[in-house]
């Protein structure tokens, strides 16, 4: 009797081995289509079958006339174009394969609410380093069963599972896209109530961040798994002025740190592990932390289930949103759809459940991911109630000076209480740029104290 409970553990040690090497990576003739039939990032290279989606040539990496590297707004490069068409709530029907249900669910609540459709461009990239790498992570990086759930191991320096098979890889790389070695920007937080009553600004600040999983001179042996870093000081408003806050983020999430800075206090207090369902300040409640940036929350919170890849209308190469000023969240229940382009591309679909033994209000989320950058740029949410909740979004802009195309602004719209939030626009001066990277001591509790206002 001994000698078997004895065995038991090695029996459930190999069975776990057995499994997590099964999530390791594809074999070397599957990873080969990276350079043949996928992209280097690992998209379909070649278009759909009417044309509506063309083929990936290398996206764009040339800055267009009129760039400047100073926080200006960057130019839209498709201004001249002309819609296709616009979808509202008399028509949608005819676009119903191509719509998330967050979608359909606001064409249905607003009458005046629509989608321009514009032809589809592809000009996601990444530098050819960033290429090389995730070429080697497709046949190197696994899944590993951590304290904070499944995470990836043997990964650098790109998305860790070009050649995805399972949801928690998908959603892994939109964690670790590339956004970038070191990027400054501001931002600011517009609230607007079912009323159209808006807290203008919720706060505004600039923002550091880092992504040490992309430094160039990196690897997996020297990746101690801190994969980005953030640092913000608010300017506004005025009872904000002055606040900090810090936060470094780790593969295993039980590893993440995070600090903030109150001035009233004139002190540096260490945070829980900001995550999940902890409702933002900065949104009195309205806004989870998992929601900010589509997804950006704990994978062990869920059970994650791959869909597929699906085509779907999404916003995309949204330039003229960052051209809009206060124009873009003027709308009394949403964004102008005259400042907002949509595009058909193939998006990753993966759906999230409630895992067993967790909590969140949210029980059933779906996300939509783009192929060509691994960013998650439409989610819905469904409450334990079964109620579509929440329709998250994303607005992807074009910045070949990355080279890349990146999400700067965000926000959500709850669709049972009419109230919307819109994340990261603020102006000319203030937008996304890539900067010299940083010392890693900014990112620490001194850090915020030097740059917060006492």
């Amino acid at each position: 009797m001994k000698i078997i409970e004895s065995r038991r553990p090695l029996v459930a040690t190999s069975l776990l081995l057995a499994a997590l090497a099964a999530q390791a990576g594809v074999p070397t003739e599957e990873a080969a289509q990276l350079k043949s039939t996928l992209t280097p990032m690992g998209a379909e290279k070649a278009g759909n079958k009417d044309g509506s989606i063309p083929a990936w040539n290398g996206g764009m990496t040339t800055p267009f006339n009129g760039y400047k590297a100073d926080g200006s707004p960057r130019p839209d490069a498709f201004a001249n174009e002309k819609a296709l068409y616009s979808i509202t709530a008399k028509n949608m029907e005819n676009y119903a394969d191509k719509l998330t249900d967050g979608t359909k669910a606001m064409l249905k609540k607003y009458p005046d609410y629509r989608i321009d459709v514009f032809p589809s461009h592809r000009t996601a990239a990444a530098p050819q380093w960033v290429y090389e790498n995730t070429f080697k992570n497709a046949t190197r990086a696994k899944l590993v069963q951590g304290s904070a759930g499944p995470m990836p191991e043997s990964a650098y320096g790109g998305p860790p599972f070009p050649i995805p098979k399972s949801g928690a890889e998908v959603i892994w790389n939109h964690a670790l896209r590339w956004q970038g070695e070191s990027v400054l920007f501001g931002d600011k937080g517009v609230l607007t109530t079912a009323d159209g009553s808006k807290v203008i600004p919720s706060w505004i600040n600039q923002q550091a961040q880092q992504y040490p999983y992309y430094y160039k001179e990196g690897n997996p042996e020297s990746f101690k798994g801190e994969f980005a870093l953030l640092q913000l000081i608010n300017s506004g408003p005025p009872n904000r002025a002055g606040e900090g806050f810090t936060i470094r983020l780790n593969i295993n999430d039980d590893k993440t740190q995070a600090w903030v800075y109150l001035p009233g206090q004139r002190r540096v207090r260490k945070l829980p592990n900001p995550c999940c369902d902890t409702p933002s300040p900065a949104s009195a409640g309205t806004v989870m932390i998992d929601e900010i940036g589509v997804f950006s929350g704990r994978i062990s919170r869920f059970d994650w289930k791959l869909i597929g890849k699906k085509e779907i209308l999404v916003p995309y190469n949204t330039n003229k949103s960052m051209l809009a000023g206060d124009a873009l969240y003027a709308g009394k229940n949403f964004m102008s759809p005259d400042h907002v382009r949509w595009e058909l591309h193939r998006m990753w679909v993966v759906e999230a459940t409630l895992a067993e033994g967790q909590r969140h209000p949210a029980v059933r989320s779906r996300y939509y991911i783009d192929e060509d950058s691994w960013t998650a740029i439409l989610g819905d949410r469904w409450d334990a109630k079964g109620q579509l909740w929440h329709s998250l979004f994303a607005l992807p802009i074009l910045a070949p000076d990355l080279p890349g195309v990146e999400t700067y602004t965000a926000g959500f719209y709850d669709l049972i209480s009419g109230t919307w939030m819109l994340i990261g626009e603020i102006g000319d001066k203030a937008q996304l740029r890539p900067v010299a990277r940083k010392p890693d001591s900014l990112f620490t509790p001194d850090g915020l104290v030097a740059e917060g206002v006492r």
